[in-house]
């Protein structure tokens, strides 16, 4: 195996295993909170993509259409959480999972009537077209700036929660919501929060994914079950553990689609499963 090639899958590996890892920290910070799993997760993440395609169709500015379609999904989540899973409280755990399924059908269908079920492309920006010399290979421009802009959100995502007084109680939302409503707190503008965010994630995730991997209705699919994996194999609610964890599962498919392509996903759910017969609670979590 020729090093310029295992240097460029590695980076490969790392890109995408922080997109990831940004998928992990959305969906572990919506299932702590909210102690539900959010099927729509991945229906977000597409709609992220979508978002940015559009705006960028009506304005002509990547930055521009970078920074507002996961504002839009974030909103979105707003909606969702406020009118959709607010009023099912009461209701129990099983109705939310359900309306989280069902909305998830609901994006992609939407999806498919708003913009066709034909896939679509998107090019980065002029500035980020073509490749760069790094001395062993040439990578394109575009994969390293994904790389290193989702390594910041992930930073600010961990400053936020570990640094900031909300996220101090976004984090005792984790672990204990009943003892942080006990200190006055208002527990739902919490939830809203803490969903608003987690699709904020997804989106932005989605967004950065659209100039790679292209757009299609059905793209958030296959990374809801690897968002999945990640919180899995990072334990609930650990932002660390997530980041380990999307970069683990990144490196992983990347390297074993130098040798075997065809096993590049399974080795995701190979790895959870060699992990958790370890540690059932995951590589981070006490629970």
């Amino acid at each position: 195996m020729k090093a310029p090639l295992l240097f460029s899958q590695v980076l490969n590996g790392l890109a995408t295993g922080m997109l990831y890892a940004l998928m992990g920290i959305g969906l572990s910070i919506i299932t702590g909170v909210l102690n539900i799993p959010n099927f729509a997760h991945g229906a977000l993440f597409a709609l992220g993509a979508y978002f940015l395609y559009t705006v960028i169709q009506l304005v002509g500015n990547f930055w521009l259409a970078l920074l507002l379609a996961p504002l839009g999904v974030g909103l979105l989540g707003v909606v969702i959480e406020y009118g959709g899973i607010r009023p099912l409280y009461k209701a129990g755990h099983d109705y939310q999972l359900l309306l989280t399924f069902g909305l998830s059908l609901i994006i992609t269908e939407g999806i498919i009537i708003v913009w066709s079920p034909v896939g679509m492309s998107q090019l980065p920006p002029p500035i980020l077209r073509g490749g760069i010399d790094l001395g062993i290979t040439f990578y394109p421009k575009y994969r390293l700036f994904v790389m290193v802009a989702a390594a910041l959100l992930v930073f600010g995502a961990w400053l936020f929660l570990e640094k900031t007084r909300y996220g101090a109680i976004m984090r005792a939302g984790i672990e204990d919501k009943e003892m942080v409503a006990l200190l006055g707190i208002d527990i739902h503008r919490l939830f809203t929060a803490a969903f608003a965010l987690g699709c904020v994630l997804a989106g932005v995730a989605g967004a950065l994914t659209a100039p790679i991997r292209g757009l299609n209705p059905w793209m958030g699919v296959d990374m809801l079950g690897i968002a999945f994996v990640v919180v899995a194999l990072a334990g609930l609610g650990n932002l660390l553990g997530s980041i380990v964890a999307g970069l683990l599962v990144g490196l992983a498919q990347s390297l074993v689609a130098l040798v075997w392509p065809e096993a590049s996903v399974a080795v995701i759910f190979a790895v959870m499963a060699a992990v958790l017969l370890v540690r059932p609670q995951g590589l981070f979590g006490i629970r």
